[in-house]
């Protein structure tokens, strides 16, 4: 029989944990290979608590549990996961490693899973908790996998050839870089295990975790250049291993662990931060030489080649057409009272889907948000939560599609009338704008990190004593992760890494200030944007900035103008036009008068 309430799969797990003398467990969100969105074998922590984020985990002992989610899940946790069972914690500011030594007790034995976690995590934890006497223990298989009754396999899916064209380099080129730059620090070997990683060095994408084209496997590439994939066989079709080559030696996934022993006594390069600590405590038992490196295909993967930029502008230019189609359509019906949270994000995805042939999936599941569910940042919604977009209220939408030639990625905020809004929403709207426009527009040198841009996206917000809790900006991926690393816009001393990554020429960023008034509604203004070169008349040096990759009409019923300097509306209308140029070659009718209308100067 299948336990259907949380409480009951709570009460299974604790049953396990005493079976096998265990104190307490941590379960968090991810995966073998860390990563941010998980196949649906892997989505253990929403089975065992309902909490549907991207990023938290739970610590689960004999007489409590907490839940530990940053400030972007605030709400959505509270929402989701039920306060009887769970503590809500907040990260940073709460540690689930002082949790832990807080509670376990003197001699409890807390356990974790080698392949879900990273080694730096697990050596803090144990530090912490041996502190008070009390032990953090690897398990050999994972306690929740033994009472999730009908946990799914995980997916079947072949794996599939990404064009070189559209790359802009081949697997060869990239694997020969990788060759040059292991022998340039005297190693043998690395072991690469993040998806997106995987899947860049070798060109291919496929369909094993919702939105982000990823194939389930392993890599090892050696200092000749050659290359193991660890993969299930029959997800390999003939035209990729064809397109590979010999060079690429296609190995079975469940043989991955084995094949340590061939780096027996070999120099290895591991990546702390991406591979899990059983990928380390492997490399231990065979005795090979670990050599901790960041993944060597991080930043070529973020410093996008010209075919993967050129790509992107045309994806954005398509997804521009269905984001507009959809502002025109919620203009006519929203006021209505006929639109709910779920039935917009269905008419969204299906306009995207008519739009145009090549698009393969969402890039993440939309954020629908009317009202006071807005005012939750990642905002999921579904059956349960679905309230109607009222007339004279704001609705909140981000979303995203992936196509072959790009991952787009765009949040825009919508005034649903028929009245006008009141003066608050639009100061906040407005300040939030104000805090796009200072990001887009700032020129800075080589060298300086998304941490020291932040403060532009929030300084008018600031001023009227707001702020909000989310980072300004992620990286994009080419095809790949909506969120990718390493760079990011956020504040210096966050939860998240990449704050202290220089922006380059070529990386990929979202700019998207917002601000949000809790159990009334959300604002957000999201773009993407290219790191480019720039030339600053009279300026000395080298200087960077960014081009707007997106183009869709931001709802000017929400601006105050009297808040904008002259230059700030020039932008608005500069940018407006832009839209126009973009998109209307490709509209008609009545969605392309709406549009005219949208981006008339303000």
């Amino acid at each position: 029989m299948l336990m259907q309430t949380h409480e009951a799969r709570l009460d299974a797990l604790r049953k396990e944990l005493a079976r096998r003398d265990l104190d307490g467990f941590v379960v968090p969100i991810s995966d073998e290979h860390l990563s941010e969105y998980v196949g649906a074998y892997a989505q253990r922590l929403a089975w065992l608590t309902g909490f549907g984020g991207s990023a938290g985990s739970a610590a689960v002992l004999k007489n409590k549990a907490a839940m530990f989610v940053d400030g972007r899940y605030t709400l959505q946790v509270r929402q989701q996961v039920s306060g009887q069972l769970y503590e809500y914690k907040s990260v940073p500011d709460d540690s689930m490693a002082d949790w832990l030594a807080a509670n376990a007790g003197e001699g409890a034995r807390i356990a974790y899973d080698p392949w879900l976690h990273t080694r730096g995590w697990a050596q803090a934890v144990a530090k912490k908790l041996a502190a008070i006497g009390a032990e953090l223990v690897p398990v050999d298989s994972n306690p929740l996998d033994a009472v999730w009754d009908d946990q799914p396999q995980p997916s079947p899916a072949q794996a599939y050839v990404q064009d070189d064209k559209l790359a802009g380099r081949s697997s060869a080129e990239k694997r020969g870089e990788i060759a040059e730059w292991l022998k340039s620090k005297k190693l043998d070997a690395v072991v690469i295990s993040a998806l997106d990683s995987v899947a860049w060095t070798l060109n291919i994408r496929g369909a094993d975790v919702d939105h982000t084209p990823v194939a389930l496997s392993y890599l090892f590439v050696q200092a000749d250049g050659t290359a193991d994939w660890f993969i299930a066989p029959d997800k390999v079709p003939a035209e990729v291993a064809q397109a590979l080559g010999n060079a690429v030696r296609i190995r079975p996934r469940d043989e991955f662990s084995a094949a340590f022993a061939e780096l027996a006594g070999k120099r290895v390069a591991a990546d702390p931060q991406r591979s899990v600590a059983a990928i380390f405590q492997r490399l231990d038992d065979v005795g090979a030489e670990i050599v901790s490196e960041d993944d060597p295909t991080v930043l070529p993967k973020a410093i996008k080649t010209p075919a993967e930029q050129q790509g992107h502008r045309d994806a954005q230019a398509r997804d521009g057409v269905a984001i507009t189609q959809f502002l025109h359509w919620l203009s006519v019906e929203a006021p209505q009272g006929k639109v709910d949270e779920l039935s917009a994000a269905a008419k969204l995805h299906e306009l995207r889907k008519a739009n145009s042939d090549l698009l393969r999936d969402l890039s993440f599941d939309t954020i629908s948000g009317a009202g006071p569910n807005g005012a939750s940042p990642h905002y999921r919604v579904d059956e349960e939560s679905n309230i109607r977009l009222e007339p004279n209220s704001v609705y909140l939408v981000d979303s995203g599609g992936q196509y072959p030639d790009g991952t787009t990625d765009i949040t825009r905020t919508i005034w649903v009338g028929p009245d006008a809004p009141p003066a608050e929403v639009c100061d906040r709207f407005t300040r939030v704008l104000k805090g796009h426009i200072a990001l887009d527009t700032q020129t800075f040198p080589p060298g300086t990190p998304g941490s020291a841009l932040d403060a532009l996206a929030r300084q008018y917000l600031w001023m009227a004593g707001l702020d909000y809790a989310h980072g300004t900006g992620h990286g994009v991926g080419a095809f790949l992760g909506v969120h990718e690393g390493p760079q990011r816009i956020a504040k210096p001393r966050g939860s998240q890494a990449g704050t202290d990554q220089p922006l380059m020429a070529g990386m990929i960023l979202s700019n998207e200030p917002g601000y949000y008034k809790a159990n009334e509604y959300g604002i957000r203004i999201e773009n993407l944007v290219l790191v480019e070169k720039r030339e600053i008349a009279g300026g000395k040096g080298e200087w960077l900035g960014f081009e707007t990759l997106t183009f869709a009409p931001i709802d000017r019923t929400l601006v105050d103008r009297s808040l904008l300097t002259p230059a700030e509306i020039d932008w608005w209308n500069s940018y407006h036009a832009k839209v126009r140029d973009v998109l209307a070659p490709q509209m008609e009718g009545e969605a392309l008068a709406w549009l005219e209308g949208a981006c008339k100067p303000l």
